[in-house]
C-alpha cells in the first residue's frame, strides 16, 4: 500500500467516524424530543410536583412568587427540558456506547452494559433521595429559622435553579461505587490500599458535600453519609472483582506460560517468516 492509498484510507475512516458521530447526535436529539413534548404539555403539573416539598412547609397563606415577567412561562418549560434530558439518559448513554463500541475489546464490551445500567440507576436513586428525604428536611429547616417578621416567599426561578443543583449533586454523589470500581479495576489503586485511606475518604466526603450543597450542616451531612455508605459498597464490589480478575489472570498465566526453548523457537520461526517475505 503506497502513501496515497494510506491517505485515502485514513480520510475515508475519518469521514465515516464523523458520519457515525452525526447519526448518534441526531438519535440523541430525537430521544430528548420524544420526552420533551409530553413534558412540555404537562410542564405546569411537573413544576407543581417539584415545588411540593417547599410548598408543604411554607407558612399558611404564603406562596411562591415570580420576579421576572417571563418566568411563569419559561421556568416550567426549562423544567420540562431538564426532565426530558433526565429521562433520556439511557438513550444518550446507549448512543455513546454505540459510538465507542467498535474500538473496545471484547472483555471491555462485557463491562459496558452493567456499568451503564448501574450508573444510570444510581443517578436516579440520588435524585429520588434528594427529593424524598433531603428536600423536606432542608426546606423545613430553612423556613423555621427565618427571622421574625420575615415572610418566606421564594422566586420560582431561583427555586428551580436550587433544585437542579441539588439533583445534580446527589445524582453525581451516588456514582461513588462506580468510580471506586473503575479505579480498582483500572489498576489506578489497589482495593486494600484504598480501604486503608478511609480517614481521608471521610474528610473528602464532607468537603465534597460542603462544596455541592447549601451552607448548612443538615444537607451536607445528608450528602456525606450516603457517599460514605456507597464508598463501602463500591469497595466491596471492587474487591470481589479484583479477586475474580486475579484468579482468571493466574489461570491464564498457567495455561499460556512458555519455556525458554519454546520462546526461542517462536522467535526463530518469526525470523524465518520475515526473511522469506523479504525475498518475495
Amino acid at each position: 500500500m503506497d502513501a496515497e492509498e494510506v491517505k485515502e484510507d485514513s480520510t475515508g475512516s475519518l469521514f465515516s467516524h464523523l458520519m457515525e458521530l452525526r447519526n448518534r447526535l441526531l438519535y440523541s436529539v430525537i430521544g430528548i424530543l420524544v420526552f420533551f413534548i409530553p413534558a412540555a404539555i404537562f410542564s405546569q403539573e411537573l413544576y407543581s410536583l417539584v415545588a411540593a416539598p417547599l410548598m408543604s412547609v411554607l407558612p399558611e397563606g404564603t406562596t411562591m412568587i415570580a420576579t421576572e415577567v417571563a418566568s411563569p412561562f419559561l421556568t416550567p418549560l426549562k423544567l420540562a427540558f431538564v426532565v426530558a434530558i433526565v429521562f433520556a439518559i439511557p438513550v444518550l448513554l446507549y448512543q455513546l456506547w454505540a459510538f465507542i463500541a467498535p474500538g473496545l475489546y471484547q472483555h471491555e464490551k462485557k463491562m459496558v452494559f452493567p456499568l451503564l445500567f448501574s450508573s444510570t440507576l444510581l443517578f436516579y436513586m440520588g435524585m429520588a433521595f434528594a427529593y424524598l428525604v433531603v428536600f423536606p428536611l432542608v426546606f423545613g429547616f430553612f423556613t423555621k429559622v427565618a427571622p421574625a417578621g420575615v415572610t418566606v416567599m421564594t422566586d420560582i426561578k431561583s427555586y428551580l435553579d436550587f433544585v437542579f443543583s441539588m439533583f445534580i449533586a446527589f445524582g453525581v454523589a451516588f456514582e461513588v461505587p462506580v468510580a471506586v470500581f473503575l479505579l480498582v479495576r483500572g489498576g489506578v489503586i489497589d482495593a486494600d490500599k484504598l480501604a486503608k485511606k478511609r480517614p481521608y475518604v471521610v474528610l473528602w466526603a464532607f468537603v465534597a458535600a460542603m462544596l455541592l450543597t447549601p451552607p448548612d450542616v443538615m444537607s451536607q451531612t445528608l450528602l456525606a453519609i450516603p457517599m460514605l455508605i456507597l464508598f463501602e459498597i463500591g469497595l466491596f464490589v471492587a474487591r470481589y472483582g479484583q479477586k475474580k480478575t486475579g484468579a482468571n489472570d493466574s489461570d491464564d498465566d498457567e495455561h499460556y506460560e512458555m519455556t525458554d526453548a519454546e520462546m526461542e523457537q517462536e522467535l526463530d520461526n518469526a525470523d524465518k517468516d520475515v526473511k522469506s517475505d523479504s525475498k518475495k
